[in-house]
């Protein structure tokens, strides 16, 4: 028979509610705002909901009536400079947080309400109805309210999308040292998403001032939680992590201020992550405004009984019982607030032949569609910029391409203190798995972050970092394959966060990745990832091919509001070229091709470690060729002017790449080229890329799956063959 002994978890897990001496000491100011605060989050779901019914919301209206307890119990108890974010069942939060925000010293809910709370709910009204007027200029809608003023950073449609967003601001925060927190508020139905559980963990190593709040309403849609877990108790997953956790009623509006308050004080004071998890109820279905029951998944007892808990029943009984506010004011209050909210409704709404319609001057202009997809690339005013042909600084030849690329980082890590590198490896392993950080995390230890293996989980943190304002991080994917794993994180929430949210809020974030074909790590590690990013919206990409480049693109890379993609090569670190032995200072602009040949019968557009290639292979056929090194891929960086130059001079494309032709960058070129220049076409685009296969670990097969010198000499020579002509080889 075995010992056994039990384990002691390293952090506390505690059910916490409020006692009568915690209700007789509620101060009376504090009191009254809870309530106003309920009672115009209430008023303002249910005119969404009135306006849905009319058919007048575009989309969903996830309404959270009967949760607003959990909402306005931890927004009141957050400063002005700590941040929250939310999942699509945001009304409550955003407005909570808001409040809080324009009425810093309360709100007295026998008084009128003032021009800001009256704009404020027209501005949030706005935007769920897709108007101009609202804060993200109606492009975001009931799912993604942001108003980073007011610390909302942003709410999200993605199921447990924006935690690890969530925790980048918690990181900045730690770093400022200023004491302020996070909170994510997520349902149960998030609780088992990877993102959210990475994050966890990822928090409670580096003691992240974030609090995981849990709505837990019992149904993700019509799934209930004890259908989906072991443990219906979700604040029991702070054991796993060592984050410390609250169980409260969500119902009770003070119990959740009481309970926000223990999370504030261990996370104020350094101490890590903290947990809260409320028991609400939202009364109506996922969407819309019929209850559970019309579904069938609800019984009509259950929600009896919750009602009966109503948050805004039970805060108004505990201050009438303290006489702090009359049955009349509450009535009154509640009237004020329906009233404020058809005065406001009746501003965005008009009756015209008997049929309810938006007032058409509000909707966003059609021209406003592409507004911020990107930014402008004015933080390039001043830049100075240069190419290797006219660069007067010291060369030095025979550099090795992987020593420039720690060589800048470091530079430009030394000039600012905002950029942070992170990802698997890269404080260790002198300079990670190729080099590309060596020295860094000695210069420079607290910017160096060694992840998780977790990219969904450290991706999205650093977006959050980004999108903070106060940091510019660099992430580090050891092979471009893992963006699957953080898809979300890439493409739904970094990619599209500046568009999402109106255009104007910045996403400075480099994605660091080489390509490492031909390395016999197989199909799972050897992709080029160019033609995904490229019809992805919202990134920019560049591909340096030259040591001199690397230097010019990074630091263009790392002044960029945009995120920005660097694609290396594995088989370009070891090659050598000319590179700048002092001057590390200079940028090459985004949107600049390099004619790397001239040549008057063709015209090869290639990029990153085929560029070397292509032009031996032109030079060996003594062809009469024009090379072009794209260097930035992304649709608004390509160098149209550059190309659509060459191709009117020439007459005939070929695009070379190495990678599988099924995720082939060539594939979207081909087709923007033929339509843009079809007419200065004497034959069809040509295209050399690898076979529809990923490459696999066979030293053969592998081989055979890339585009190799041979391949770009065949097509060569058939592009020529297809003029009529012969090379000069021949």
């Amino acid at each position: 028979m075995p010992d056994f002994t039990d384990l002691t978890p390293i952090s506390t897990w505690r059910e916490i509610a409020a006692s009568a001496e915690d209700r007789t000491a509620l101060e009376p100011g504090l009191g009254r705002t809870m309530l106003v605060q309920a009672h115009l989050i209430r008023a303002f779901e249910e005119k969404v909901l009135e306006l849905a019914g009319q058919g007048l919301v575009h989309g969903p209206a996830h309404s959270a009536i009967g949760q607003e307890g959990g909402a306005v119990g931890s927004a009141l108890a957050l400063r002005p400079s700590d941040q929250v974010n939310g999942s699509h069942r945001a009304h409550h939060q955003f407005l909570a947080k808001a409040l809080a925000y324009v009425a810093p010293d309360g709100i007295d809910p026998e008084a009128g309400f003032d021009e800001t709370i009256r704009s404020l709910s027209k501005r949030t009204l706005s935007e769920i109805l897709g108007l101009a007027e609202g804060f993200c200029k109606g492009r975001g809608g009931s799912m993604h309210l942001r108003w980073s003023e007011a610390g909302n950073l942003g709410t999200n449609a993605i199921v447990g999308g924006g935690v690890p967003m969530a925790a980048g601001a918690a990181w900045a925060h730690r770093r400022a040292g200023k004491g302020d927190v996070v909170y994510t508020y997520f349902g149960d139905g998030a609780v088992n998403i990877g993102s959210v559980l990475e994050t966890m963990n990822i928090a409670a190593a580096w003691k992240l001032p974030i609090c995981f709040f849990i709505e837990n309403n019992r149904y993700a849609v019509s799934t209930h939680v004890e259908e989906c877990t072991a443990e219906p108790r979700l604040s029991s997953r702070g054991q796993a992590f060592g984050i410390p956790a609250f169980k409260v009623d969500g119902m009770d509006t003070l119990s959740v201020y009481l309970a926000a308050q223990e999370a504030n004080a261990i996370m104020r004071t350094g101490r890590g992550p903290t947990i809260i998890e409320a028991d609400v109820y939202r009364y109506f279905h996922q969407n819309g405004a019929l209850p559970g029951s019309a579904f069938g998944y609800r019984s009509k007892e259950e929600e009896a009984e919750w009602r009966g808990r109503d948050p805004l029943d039970r805060l108004g009984a505990d201050l009438q019982d303290r006489q702090i506010i009359g049955s009349q004011a509450i009535e009154d209050l509640r009237a004020n607030c329906t009233g404020l909210m058809d005065e406001i409704a009746g501003e965005l709404v008009e009756t015209v032949d008997g049929q309810r319609r938006i007032v058409p001057a509000l909707w966003p202009e059609e021209n406003f569609r592409d507004f911020g997809l990107r930014g402008d690339l004015s933080e390039f005013e001043g830049a100075r910029f240069e190419e290797e042909a006219s660069f007067s600084g010291k060369l030095k030849k025979d550099v090795k391409f992987i020593d420039v690329v720690s060589r800048v980082m470091a530079r430009r890590m030394s000039e600012d203190d905002r950029i942070v590198v992170l990802g698997e490896d890269v404080h260790r392993l002198k300079g990670g798995t190729n080099g590309a950080t060596r020295g860094l995390s000695e210069e420079f230890p607290d910017r160096v972050l060694g992840t998780p293996i977790s990219e969904n989980a450290f991706t999205g943190l650093a977006g959050g970092m980004a999108a903070d304002g106060r940091v510019r991080p660099v992430i580090e994917f050891m092979y471009p394959d893992f963006m699957w794993v953080a898809a979300d994180q890439v493409f739904n929430q970094i990619g599209k966060a500046r568009h999402m949210f109106g255009g104007d809020s910045a996403m400075p974030l480099v994605l660091r990745t080489k390509i490492a074909m031909g390395t016999g790590y197989g199909s799972q590690h050897s992709m080029d990832p160019a033609g995904i990013f490229a019809t992805a919206p919202g990134w920019r990409i560049v591909a340096p091919s030259t040591p001199f480049d690397y230097v010019g693109l990074m630091n263009s890379a790392l002044r960029c509001e945009d995120p920005v993609l660097v694609l290396e090569h594995v088989d370009l670190y070891a090659s050598k070229g000319r590179a700048p032995v002092e001057d590390l200072d200079y940028c090459i602009p985004l949107g600049k091709a390099r004619l790397v040949r001239e040549g008057r019968r063709a015209t090869i557009l290639t990029y990153l470690g085929m560029v070397e290639t292509t032009r031996a292979a032109v030079e060996r056929l003594g062809m009469d060729a024009e090379v072009i090194d794209l260097r930035s891929l992304d649709r608004a960086g390509l160098d149209w002017k550059t190309v659509e130059a060459s191709i009117r001079k020439t007459g005939n494309v070929m695009i070379v790449e190495q990678g599988a032709s099924g995720t082939s960058y060539g594939a979207w070129l081909a087709d923007e080229l033929q339509r843009r220049c079809f007419d200065w076409l004497d034959q069809p685009i040509k295209r050399v890329t690898g076979s529809e296969a990923s490459p696999s670990i066979s030293k053969v097969l592998e081989a055979a799956a890339c585009a190799r010198p041979q391949d770009v000499e065949a097509g060569l020579r058939e592009l020529m063959s297809d003029q009529g002509l012969k090379l000069a080889a021949e």
